[in-house]
């Protein structure tokens, strides 16, 4: 199937293609060609040429900031700029060993609120997360998914992490949005700029799109997801 490959190449792509799968969470073909939006097949056929392509790399950084050259060749960073996005393996940086580590006990708030920082009396913060110093910031709102219209990417009962400070949207990222009828939901928003609307895209595809006009979205948009803390 490989032949005229050298063996050195064919290692290469079997361990960019794990360090994909290490920094999304997904396990499978099937979820990763999900994640990137194209047939099953086509990593197959990657495979075969022994190739990444571009638009995958093109994709993780938009969705992840995953460095493509990490991806590649495991070099170094792993992200350009602040992680972001998927499911994040907690791990305590080499730089601090020896070091207590730092954490922070924050409130996870009730999906069902109307929205997490305008919470009233009659809202009970039930529990709380302890959230190691590198992934604390003073606009994180964390809330524990309630559905399971995200999953693979965000599991039923994972904690989110809601950055309130990034509430620009770009296309094909994970934001949290204040819905009237139905509380905080977590979408992927995809911009339609020929109908002039937001979708709001699930990743279980047994979920309908929901669309809502671009004139006003911003209003809705609680903030950026950040993080996500899940058992895989």
């Amino acid at each position: 199937m490989n032949e005229g490959i050298p063996q050195e190449t064919i290692n290469r792509f079997d361990e960019a293609f794990d360090r994909i799968k290490q920094a999304t969470g997904m396990r499978t073909q099937v979820e990763i060609a999900k994640l990137l939006d194209i047939r099953q097949s086509s990593i197959s056929d990657a495979k075969r040429r022994q190739s990444i392509p571009d638009s995958w790399l093109i994709k993780l950084y938009q969705i992840y900031n995953l460095n493509p050259n990490w991806i590649i060749d495991g070099e170094q960073p792993q992200f350009l700029g602040e992680k972001r996005g998927g499911a994040l393996h907690v791990r305590e940086s080499g730089d601090g060993y020896g070091r207590k580590p730092k954490y922070y006990q924050m409130p996870v708030a009730p999906m069902s609120a109307p929205e997490p920082e305008q919470q009233d009396e009659t809202v009970t913060i039930a529990e709380t997360l302890a959230v190691p110093e590198q992934f604390h910031k003073p606009s994180l709102v964390i809330v524990r998914m309630d559905e399971s219209d995200m999953e693979p990417v965000i599991h039923r009962g994972a904690y989110v992490g809601i950055d309130k400070d990034r509430r620009t949207i770009r296309s094909g990222g994970l934001y949290a949005l204040d819905m009237p009828m139905e509380g905080l939901i977590i979408k992927r928003v995809v911009h339609d700029a020929e109908n002039s609307r937001l979708i709001l895209r699930s990743e279980n595809q047994t979920y309908a799109d929901q669309t809502i006009p671009a004139d006003g979205a911003a209003d809705r948009v609680v903030g950026r997801v950040t993080w996500v803390f899940q058992e895989l």
